[in-house]
């Protein structure tokens, strides 16, 4: 198959993923919404114009024009002003205007018939229970796509047979690779190490895990260690002698630790000069969680540093230095990056398909965890609001006052704007920068 069709076909694959993701992530809402007695008049996948719809009952179903989202539009999601308080309608100021604009929108949604169905008559925990409802789908999607990855296809691990053997050690700074008349010989080269060998033991230890031999190496430079392997059907013993180098800092997910000035972060230890052979394992639906929650991490601490993110973004979209690989991408770079996979050449069918499974999983995390983000209009910000709002009444109650009602969020506009706007503004500069610098596989 020629490459651009394998491209195409890896974009359409993730963008089918993505938008079946969206939808089910909408029905997480749509359904406890439905189950609860709320009207719910719409369920749109994507945003912009109609692209088709029906309706069913008092339902319209449909897909619009911009595949960035989708959302359930409930009746009511904001309450009226409570009796006897001042609605401030000669009020001029801005925000006050836009908290007005924002409840009188909500209003017109809500018919005679319909008042006893709003959300925000709900109890607190039904109103959580649906906000909710939809990054918990995108939770168990994450972990159903991470459970193919990890114990359907099997993730390639470092196995304790040597990948390949250098011939000599390259300061980690080296821009050319290729050894040089002065350049020291790599300590498993003049060992006699050859690819192929199977470690069997290091220093008289059995060896079952390639992070044993690492370590061991890491941490004994200029030291003479023993190495037994298996070579061709027989045992051979040699010794090796790490040479003190210095090489990047990983951090527990492996990639490589930045300086505050953007440097890569150094150490010396011990380096021999060979590496490990990969093999496909198949892990236990038990290391699952471990997967799910080391992508939910990085997540989380991207969304943390997001201010310098975006900054490194910037900095590369319109400026010489390099995209981030592990920085945040748009739909744009995700789709560009689907299709980068499904092009790569001499690679098998089955690493393709690791490759793209890890990506629709990583893309499920990631929703769960920045539609936590406690802010509206993100679901988070509707938790929030309904925990503060059970707070706000527990308090009431046990000073015996008259329960002060549904928590008016219809204040909270002004910063709901500010965020949606801030969002908007990501977006664009994420997709001009995976149109312009993207984030290459190269």
């Amino acid at each position: 198959m020629p490459d651009a069709l394998l491209y195409l076909l890896g974009v359409l694959t993730v963008a089918a993923g993505l938008i079946v993701s969206v939808g089910l992530h909408e029905v997480g809402h749509l359904l406890p919404a439905k189950l609860f007695g709320v009207k719910v008049t719409q369920f749109m996948i994507g945003f912009g114009s109609r692209i088709w719809s029906k309706r069913i009952g008092e339902t319209e179903y449909g897909f619009k024009l911009l595949p960035l989202g989708g959302y359930v539009a409930m009746i009511g999601m904001l309450p009226p002003h409570k009796k006897g308080a001042n609605p401030r309608e000669s009020s001029t100021g801005f925000f006050d205007s836009l908290a007005q604009e924002a409840r009188k929108a909500s209003a017109e949604t809500v018919t005679e018939t319909d008042k006893g169905r709003t959300f925000y008559s709900l109890p607190v925990y039904k109103k959580i229970i649906i906000m909710l409802g939809g990054p918990l789908v995108n939770l168990m999607l994450g972990c159903l796509f991470f459970a193919i990855l990890v114990s359907g296809i099997g993730v390639q691990q470092p196995s304790t047979v040597v990948g390949e053997v250098y011939q000599c050690l390259k300061p980690v700074t080296a821009a050319d690779a290729s050894c040089a008349p002065g350049d020291p010989q790599a300590p498993a080269a003049a060992a006699g190490v050859l690819p192929g060998d199977r470690v069997l033991a290091i220093n008289g230890t059995e060896v079952v895990q390639w992070q044993q031999i690492q370590r061991e190496i890491r941490e004994n430079p200029d030291t003479a260690i023993a190495l037994k392997v298996l070579r061709a059907g027989e045992v051979v013993e040699t010794r090796l002698t790490p040479a003190l180098t210095e090489r990047p800092v990983y951090d527990s997910n492996l990639r490589p630790v930045r300086e505050a000035d953007g440097a890569y972060k150094t150490e010396l230890v011990g380096v021999a000069g060979f590496s490990s052979a990969y093999q496909r394992v198949r892990e236990p639906l038990s290391a699952v969680p471990q997967h799910v929650i080391a992508q939910a991490d990085a997540v989380a601490r991207t969304i943390v540093n997001l201010p310098q993110r975006m900054y490194d973004v910037w900095q590369a979209a319109f400026g010489a230095t390099e995209r981030d690989p592990s920085g945040p991408v748009s739909v744009v770079g995700v789709g560009r990056l689907a299709g980068e996979i499904a092009a790569l050449e001499n690679t098998p069918v089955l690493d393709k398909l690791a490759a793209l499974t890890g990506l629709l999983a990583s893309i499920n995390i990631a929703l769960f965890v920045f539609n936590l983000v406690p802010l509206l209009p993100l679901d988070g910000g509707h938790v929030a609001g309904a925990v503060y709002e059970g707070a706000k009444r527990g308090i009431y109650r046990v000073l015996g006052k008259a329960d002060p009602g549904p928590v008016d969020i219809a204040k909270w506009m002004p910063i709901t704007y500010a965020v949606v706007l801030i969002m908007g503004a990501m977006s664009l500069l994420l997709i001009y920068a995976d149109i312009v610098k993207p984030v290459s596989l190269g």
